[in-house]
């Protein structure tokens, strides 16, 4: 009988794809794939976010300078984010490039199969121009959907990270959540490891985008995934937190 850490470790190979009839996945049965964005209600409150052509006060940074540099962050300073930089960030880690057909998108970072499992949600606390909130962003529409207005949001977010004080004391908090059938319906049981891949994509992207904000960021894992997943207001089985990142000035 495997331990429990060699059960815990298969989770990082690739053995399993040796045990997938792919011919039997969705995608290869010819269901329809998953939507490229969550769905929403048409009268949600949405807010527009700049396009990249219209990002004027992001002078950029030396990328060679960012990597060299790259630290995390659990210390910011009382200045809150801009739209625009906002903008920025979310353009940087999930942003779309061009539509690539039904249920595919490339956008600026890689995924597997081009499947984009991951949804990115805000805990905003003090940006300008943003009521505190929760929002999620719609990349296809470049736009923050308002998901519940805040309240209290610094000690919420604080809790639900077991008790790390500083995440709360970040002007925005990223939190990505993952909607497993998006990677499921090409790849079966080999989706999770790839979608664990995704998650660390995106979140590089954003320490390098930081940089040329004059912000940093620190990715967290750890946190209780009820609190955070209600939160965020998912349901916990078809779509739940997995990862998460507090931005602000340093």
């Amino acid at each position: 009988m495997k331990s429990l850490r060699e059960q815990f470790s298969y989770f990082l190979k690739d053995s399993v794809r040796l045990t997938i009839n792919f011919a039997l996945t969705d995608q290869n049965k010819g269901i329809r794939p998953p939507p490229v964005e969550k769905p929403f209600s048409a009268d949600s409150k949405r807010i527009d976010l700049l396009p990249p052509d219209d990002f004027k006060n992001v002078t950029g940074c030396d990328l060679v300078g960012a990597i060299r540099n790259r630290k995390s962050h659990r210390q910011f300073t009382p200045k809150p984010l801009t739209i625009e930089e906002l903008s920025f960030l979310l353009w940087a880690t999930q942003g779309v490039r061009e539509m690539a057909g039904e249920g595919s998108v490339y956008r600026t970072v890689p995924s597997a199969g081009c499947r984009h499992a991951i949804e990115t949600y805000l805990c905003v606390i003090n940006v300008e121009g943003l009521e505190e909130g929760i929002y999620r962003y719609l990349p296809v529409k470049n736009q923050l959907l308002l998901v519940s207005p805040g309240k209290n949001l610094a000690d919420r977010i604080t809790k639900a990270t077991l008790n790390q004080s500083f995440i709360g004391k970040a002007p925005v908090v990223f939190i990505w959540a993952a909607i497993p059938y998006r990677m499921e319906w090409r790849y079966d049981v080999a989706a999770y490891k790839v979608i664990a891949l995704d998650a660390g994509h995106v979140c590089q992207n954003l320490y390098l985008a930081s940089s040329a904000i004059g912000a940093g960021t620190c990715a967290v894992a750890a946190y209780h995934q009820e609190m955070m997943d209600e939160l965020i207001g998912v349901d916990g089985e078809n779509e739940f937190a997995i990862y998460l990142a507090p931005v602000g000035k340093i």
